[in-house]
């Protein structure tokens, strides 16, 4: 199963992890796991070419891992823009869930 734990401060997404496998298909047909990563890396994509900006990444190379944070040091407009494409990822992410629960959960912190 993937974990996806989103942490908020106020009302803005500072960090997520992913973490696991879904397990839903056979290697490489594994349509869940295609869809979270390409959802969450691509918000990842997508902070670095819109926002400008580095966050602090820690991934092992064979998946089943992800970690993303936001620098502390955002301007107020960078932290609106990230946010906006960290809670669209969300969205993504809890569609899948509601299709695919017994593979993704998410929660936040």
């Amino acid at each position: 199963m993937i974990h996806v734990q989103i942490k908020k401060q106020k009302e803005n997404i500072i960090s997520f992890e992913m973490d696991g496998h879904a397990n839903s298909g056979p290697y490489g047909y594994d349509l869940v796991c295609a869809a979270a990563s390409a959802v969450s890396f691509g918000a990842v994509n997508a902070l670095f070419s819109l926002c400008k900006m580095t966050p602090i990444i820690d991934k092992n190379d064979d998946g089943g891992y992800l970690y993303v944070e936001l620098p502390a040091d955002l301007s107020d407009e960078t932290m609106q823009k990230a946010n906006i494409i960290l809670e669209a990822m969300v969205v993504s992410l809890q569609t899948i869930e509601q299709n695919y629960g017994q593979f993704i959960k998410i929660s936040f912190e």
